[in-house]
């Protein structure tokens, strides 16, 4: 099996010059990269017309999880809501992580942005992130004409984590029958804990935005010791047996990272399902490539297909 990597985009190889890159992540790495805030949500909002709510709602086991919700401003009919889960391994982020993307189908839609700040491994374990995730949109859903949310056009939407936890709950909403979901979105999700595909091990040994190594380290840190018999398909969705009936999805991914094979295997089987899937993988894009350089080209392209890809669903599912 070949470890030879797919090049990189040029523009992308060129920024790329001045990030510093690791190759492994460790507690005391951990502890130090949570120091560092997210982007202030003031300055993503500053030239905007949003209106902000921070709530709260109960997890199952009574925990508090906070929830962002950003609506346009003057909105009166019920709008798309996008309920978004940020990236970050499953051990760190926060709701205000890449918030950037889902603004931008604010901008585009006058969608309502709902952005759920989960728990994180390694406080938190097993189910208990999508658990979060899906008390939060539980939330939305019933909440829906306070908050001025067309409950039948209801998006779940991540990226890295926030993909594989978006695609977990999707898989929930399905097989508990509730909420409703109208699409999910899956960018470079982290879908399938096993950490064995070719890509995977592509992606290994060397310095990287996100590498073989530091995904086992994510992965151990949600399932410590479980062995695969023992761990939820809505964690690691790739294990999950039966893909039919989910919502029509998008999902994309770079040529060049460690989540390409899951990835593109996933939306395989929403189509072996009999389900609906439109996969994009860009070439020379690495992890997360449009989030940490949107100003790139191909960066651009990727958050452009998305969105149109988004106007496309929203067009075909009927205002309630």
């Amino acid at each position: 099996m070949t470890t030879t990597r797919p090049a990189l985009d040029p523009e992308l190889r060129d920024l790329l010059t001045d990030m510093p890159l690791m190759s492994q992540l460790t507690p005391e790495l951990l502890a130090q990269l949570r120091q560092y805030p997210s982007t202030p949500v003031e300055s993503l909002l500053e030239h905007r017309q949003v209106d902000r709510r921070e709530i709260t709602v109960p997890a199952r086991d009574g925990a508090a999880i906070p929830l962002t919700v950003l609506s346009p401003a003057g909105r009166t009919a019920a709008a798309p809501c996008v309920y978004w889960m940020h990236g970050g391994g499953m051990v760190m982020g926060d709701r205000f992580s890449q918030l950037d993307i889902p603004l931008e189908w604010l901008d585009e839609f006058g969608a309502v942005v709902v952005s759920v700040d989960y728990r994180l491994a390694p406080e938190a374990t097993g189910t208990t992130l999508v658990d979060d995730c899906h008390a939060g949109l539980l939330w939305i859903a019933a909440h829906a004409t306070e908050l001025g949310i067309d409950p039948t056009r209801i998006v779940v939407a991540g990226a890295s984590a926030g993909g594989g936890l978006a695609a977990g709950v999707t898989l929930l909403a399905r097989d508990l029958g509730t909420p409703a979901i109208a699409a999910q979105m899956l960018i470079c999700p982290m879908l399938d804990h096993r950490n064995t595909s070719t890509s995977s091990r592509q992606y290994s040994g060397e310095p990287g935005v996100w590498t073989r190594e530091m995904n086992e380290f994510g992965w151990r840190s949600v399932l410590g010791d479980r062995t695969d018999a023992e761990v939820s398909a809505y964690v690691s969705p790739s294990l999950a047996d039966d893909l039919s009936g989910l919502p029509t999805t998008y999902v994309d991914t770079g040529s060049a990272e460690v989540f390409r094979d899951e990835d593109t295997d996933y939306a395989t089987r929403v189509w072996a399902a009999g389900g609906q899937a439109e996969l994009h993988v860009w070439a020379g894009g690495f992890h997360g490539f449009d989030a940490l350089y949107p100003q790139a080209h191909i960066s651009a392209t990727a958050r452009r297909t998305r969105t149109d890809w988004l106007a496309r669903v929203l067009a075909a599912t009927p205002e309630a």
